[in-house]
C-alpha cells in the first residue's frame, strides 16, 4: 500500500516542494509504523511466521521502491540503486535457500544489517525531502552522504553474510 503512494505522489500536479514534502512525511511514517508493528509483536509476543516472512519484505519493497524513484528524479546514483537492490536480492535468495537446507542461523539477521538499514531509513526521507531543514541543514547533501555510507554497509553487510554461509555451502556439496 505504501509503495504506489510514495512513487504516485511525484505524479500529481502540485508543487514540487509539496512532492517531496509528501513523499518524505509518508516515508517516515511508513518506517515508523512497520518498526513499531516489529517492536510490539516482540513485546506482546505476537509474532508469526508469516509476520516474520513478510516484515523484512515489506521493508526491502520500501526502500527499493524509493531508490528507484530518487534515481529517476536524479537524486541518488544509479551505482548506489543498484548495489542496495542487488545485495537485497542476493541475500533474500541466500537466506532463502539456506532455510531450505536448514541452515538459517548461519545467515541470522547481524548487527551491521541493522545499522544499514537505519543508516538508508535516514537517508532516503532526506533525499526525499531535497531541501533545507531548519535553515541549515542541507539535506540533499546529508542525504548523499548517508546514502553512499549505506552502500558500504550494504556491501560490507553481504560480505558478513556470505561469509557466514560458506561453511554451510562446503558442507553441503561434499
Amino acid at each position: 500500500m505504501a509503495i504506489p503512494l510514495i512513487v504516485g505522489i511525484f505524479y500529481i500536479d502540485i508543487s514540487p516542494t509539496s512532492k517531496n514534502l509528501i513523499a518524505t512525511v509518508m516515508f517516515v511514517v511508513f518506517a515508523a509504523t512497520d518498526w513499531l508493528d516489529g517492536y510490539l509483536a516482540r513485546k506482546l509476543n505476537q509474532m508469526s511466521s508469516f509476520g516474520a516472512f513478510l516484515d523484512p519484505v515489506a521493508d526491502k519493497f520500501l526502500v527499493c521502491a524509493s531508490l528507484l524513484v530518487l534515481v529517476d528524479l536524479q537524486r541518488a546514483d544509479v551505482f548506489v540503486a543498484l548495489i542496495i537492490i542487488g545485495r537485497e536480492i542476493a541475500i533474500s535468495a541466500l537466506r532463502e535457500w539456506m532455510a531450505m537446507i536448514g541452515a538459517t542461523k548461519s545467515v541470522a539477521v547481524h548487527m551491521i544489517g541493522k545499522v544499514k538499514t537505519s543508516v538508508q531509513m535516514v537517508a532516503i526521507p532526506f533525499l526525499l525531502y531535497h531541501g533545507t531543514l531548519f535553515g541549515t541543514l542541507d539535506t540533499h547533501l546529508w542525504g548523499t552522504w548517508l546514502i553512499w555510507l549505506s552502500a558500504v554497509l550494504t556491501v560490507w553487510s553481504m560480505v558478513y553474510y556470505l561469509k557466514k554461509a560458506i561453511p554451510e555451502i562446503r558442507a553441503r556439496a561434499k
